[in-house]
């Protein structure tokens, strides 16, 4: 594709290449992207032929000032209705007219000679020479003296009214050819920042291979980026700094809105965020005053295509229909579904919502302010896209086979753990909770283990599988019950592995601890064929299905999607900005995994994880929820498990063998997740090996990296301080060390995070196949005559009310709507290669094979799709498993492995 574009404007004349780099050079129904190194060299090519047109010749002689010509590249800014962009349009125009433009100063690699100090800058004035749809182009020329050097760095003034988005700045006129240099960032303007932007070229350093006329401003470029730890941060600042979670409640506008601080102490240990910087509150002095901004450093903030993805979901979805009419509905929040025939009818002709009552702010209103502005649809019609999963199967989420096959293909791939030890116990306190025995026996299981006589010969045959979620749950559930609208248990679910190579559910526990002066109580449960009660237990095990179902819903929200994932993976973003120079090669690997991670977590703070907000009110835990994810973060998060083959190796799903594939043999031969994952950690790890080793041939190197050494100190000591003594964390000292740590932060950034996100429309938009909560009990728990009745007479009816209200349910399909999203400006996976790659060969080259392999990658993943006998991700009715996908288009589409964890 790259090669086509290129070809195809190489011959084209030189303005129709300068122009390529538009959008206007291609029709807007092709859409073509143009790779940067192409767009870049288009731009060359162009500053090439100004260049001999004006002068007439080229500057060949190394004994006279050099005549070099920059081009900068500025985004315009799509933000702002037709009034806005007039008046910025005139306003740039007069200070066009008065001279006010972009001020450039080129600063030389090298420092002079004789005086050993930096060498004095070379300043010119650019200004603007043609604009486009999205961008503005400037241009500077420059006399260059014979003894200035090489440019290695560009400091920049904004002398406009506004900010401006610098994308790049490419100079021409050197003997060596152009000079590159990328920018994306932000410029704010000289009277409200005087402090010059400094952009180095593409080309990577170690620290201690700095060009000596460079590594002043290295230095005080990462000193402005750590700020001093002082005052509350503006919108415009670039200051990354650490802070606990103190924001997530509000309990200046209700007491009852205080949530714990997470993070910095034993009983709440969590990853640090982004410090804002804000007053505390009076009610709390702990907590941080919530804003209608949440800040994120400048450079962090969504494109403004993908801050328009929030708008284009959202109206499709139908919110504008919900804001109209919302209201109407919360006057009884509790409102379930009569049947399941109103659930199918959001996807049909939709279903009518009552008009609107009162003025005030609804639900959405006040928890989803940045989507509001999407509403312009006056209709009261609510209608959701039908999930591939509905398309294809109506009754697909009724089959135990399915329940049992999304615990290894669907969105949370991550729990499924073999069972190694009989008979299961909890590990809690039983003076607390109760007895530690589980009340699944072998005479429970042994008749349903074809094959094996006991237990013990299953287990040592590696057949038996678990989902457990008892110990972690089963604190947290006398708590949640004191909370109305929901309910809690521990549970144990157990499953089989057939000879067919499939997983059959054998049974589910599920445990309430001592409450109210009642023992614990818990009780296990069957599949229907087991049992001579036919119906009775049918609806029996679909019940506990629902609560097992809500359980690995929270888990894989909380946990494996929002803690592993985007929790986590804050502190790096923050240490690789305050310690790792834009300069240095890991920090220029490192940088695409870490793109938007701050603006959707700072937007997850904001609306989604806060006290009141969007999970609070849809998930099980409630109020806990946040509380349960840092109990999890004490628990069970270790950073050597986040990487794959460990993973997999920790839940007994594979061991090693150095005769298997990637040098494990997995338990579950046909494990989607698995099977296509290690494929994409070995490619992920060959390409990181290629890069270090490149940068980093001896150790030596390592141990002396001044901004490595301490990036990774503070990774461990400050972003995950409250786990900082930890025996696991792996030593940096050597290039193997650095590529196990660096694959581990590119994997959990993209395929992991990839693997539990975007089907949870897929999976989860069809709530009664996954509902994120369960608001009553199970029948059988101490059950009065008219509830036990009640279940007998109608077991559709207790289903339906225990499953989420609608406004529980269509909140969460419409957020699940919105993170399932691919944004037309998505950035995949070893897709296309950065400019700073580019500049050596060696790298260049490496970048290549990777490229080449996600492609192979793909294909593999589809010969496996089509193969009849990997039943676990191949049959009908089934969404064949493509979360590994590497590349993708926008829109809901199932697969693509964008670099970050942004949505």
């Amino acid at each position: 594709m790259h090669n086509k574009i290129y070809s195809h404007i190489c011959h084209m004349n030189i303005g129709s290449c300068f122009l390529s780099q538009g959008k206007l050079s291609f029709p807007a129904s092709s859409n073509i992207r143009v790779p940067r190194e192409v767009r870049i060299g288009c731009v060359s090519r162009h500053v090439k032929a100004v260049m001999r047109k004006k002068s007439g010749t080229s500057n060949n002689n190394p004994n006279k000032a050099q005549n070099a010509k920059a081009i900068v590249i500025v985004k315009r800014s799509g933000g702002g209705g037709l009034l806005t962009n007039l008046v910025r349009d005139g306003v740039e125009g007069i200070e066009e007219l008065v001279g006010k433009t972009l001020i450039l100063e080129l600063v030389s690699n090298e420092l002079d000679s004789k005086t050993n100090l930096e060498k004095k800058t070379i300043k010119g004035d650019a200004h603007k020479t043609e604009e486009k749809e999205d961008e503005v182009y400037y241009e500077a020329t420059f006399e260059l003296p014979t003894e200035f050097g090489k440019v290695g760095a560009v400091l920049v003034e904004n002398e406009h009214h506004n900010e401006m988005f610098l994308k790049s700045i490419v100079f021409d006129g050197f003997p060596d050819g152009p000079v590159h240099l990328t920018c994306d960032s932000w410029v704010q303007p000289k009277y409200d920042n005087p402090v010059k932007r400094v952009f180095f070229t593409d080309k990577s350093y170690l620290p201690s291979q700095t060009p000596s006329g460079l590594r002043r401003l290295r230095e005080e470029e990462l000193e402005l980026l750590r700020g001093n730890g002082e005052g509350e941060r503006k919108s415009s600042d670039r200051i990354y700094d650490y802070d606990v979670y103190n924001d997530l409640g509000d309990p200046d506008s209700n007491i009852n809105l205080k949530r714990p601080v997470l993070g910095g102490s034993k009983q709440y240990p969590y990853p640090r965020r982004c410090r804002t910087g804000r007053e505390h509150t009076d009610s709390d002095p702990s907590s941080e005053k919530r804003s209608l901004d949440f800040y994120v450093p400048r450079d962090e903030t969504f494109s403004d295509v993908k801050q328009s993805q929030f708008t284009m979901s959202t109206i499709s979805s139908g919110l504008s229909a919900i804001l109209e009419s919302l209201d109407a509905i919360l006057t009884d929040q509790n409102l379930g579904f009569r049947s399941f025939e109103d659930i199918d009818t959001i996807y049909k002709e939709g279903f009518k919502l009552p008009p609107l009552k009162g003025n005030g702010l609804n639900f959405l209103q006040r928890t989803v302010p940045r989507l509001i502005e999407a509403a312009n649809d006056s209709q009261n019609l609510l209608r959701f896209d039908t999930p591939e999963t509905l398309k294809r199967d109506k009754f697909f989420w009724f089959s135990d086979e399915e329940f049992a096959r999304e615990t290894l293909a669907g969105v949370n791939p991550y729990s499924i753990q073999l069972v190694k030890e009989w008979p299961l116990r909890s590990k809690l306190e039983s003076q607390i909770y109760g007895p530690p025995e589980s009340a699944i026996t072998r005479e429970v299981i042994e008749p349903h283990i074809l094959g094996y006589g006991t237990i013990e010969e299953a287990i040592k045959e590696k057949k038996l599988y678990m989902l457990d979620y008892h110990d972690l749950l089963l604190p947290y559930v006398s708590k949640v019950r004191e909370i109305e609208g929901t309910t809690l248990y521990g549970s144990r679910t157990l499953f089989f592995l057939t000879k067919q190579g499939t997983l059959k559910p054998l049974a589910i526990e599920l445990t309430r601890p001592p409450i109210d002066g009642k023992p614990q109580w818990k009780q296990v449960f069957t599949p229907a064929s087991y049992s001579i009660s036919h119906s009775t237990n049918l609806w029996l095990w679909r019940l506990a299905k629902a609560h097992v179902l809500a359980h690995d819903a929270g888990v894989h929200e909380l946990i494996n999607h929002w803690l592993r994932t985007h929790a986590v993976m804050e502190p790096f973003v923050v240490a690789t900005n305050r310690q790792l120079s834009v300069m240095h090669p890991i920090y220029k690997l490192l940088h695409p995994h870490l793109t938007y991670t701050l603006a959707i977590n700072s937007l997850a703070r904001e609306i989604l994880i806060n006290g009141n907000g969007i999970i609070e009110k849809s998930f099980s835990p409630n109020k806990y929820s946040m509380e349960l994810s840092s109990a999890a973060y004490d628990q069970l998060w270790r950073f050597d498990l986040q990487a794959l083959p460990n993973d997999l190796i920790d839940r007994g799903i594979a061991v090693v063998d150095p005769n298997a594939p990637h040098g494990l043999k997995l338990t579950i031969e046909d494990y989607p997740f698995a099977n296509d994952g290690l494929l994409i950690w070995d490619a992920i790890k060959q390409w990181i090996t290629e890069y270090v080793n490149h940068y980093y041939p001896t150790p030596s190197i390592i141990e002396s990296d001044q901004e490595l050494q301490p990036w990774w100190t503070e990774i461990r000591t400050v972003g995950h301080g409250d786990k900082s003594e930890e025996p696991w964390w792996p030593n940096l000292k050597t290039p193997k060390d650095l590529i196990d740590i660096i694959t581990t932060i590119a994997w959990t950034a993209s395929a992991h995070h990839a693997a539990v996100n975007f089907t949870q429309y897929t999976y989860g938009g069809y709530f009664p196949n996954r509902p994120n909560i369960v608001r009553t009990k199970i029948p059988t728990e101490d059950p009065s005559k008219e509830e036990w009745e009640t279940f007998l007479n109608n077991p559709e009816q207790t289903l339906l009310e225990s499953f989420p209200s609608q406004i529980q349910a269509t909140t969460m399909m419409l957020v699940f709507n919105i993170l399932s999203y691919h944004s037309p400006d998505e950035e995949y996976i070893g897709q296309y290669l950065k400019p700073s790659w580019a500049e050596d060969p060696t790298i260049k080259a490496s970048f290549e094979r990777f490229n080449g392999r996600l492609k192979e990658i793909e294909g593999i993943i589809d010969s496996r799709n089509a193969d009849c006998n990997m039943k676990n991700r191949h049959g009908v009715g089934v969404v064949p498993y493509e979360q590994m996908k590497p590349f993708s288009g926008p829109g809901i589409t199932g697969k693509g492995i964008p670099y970050s964890v942004s949505i």
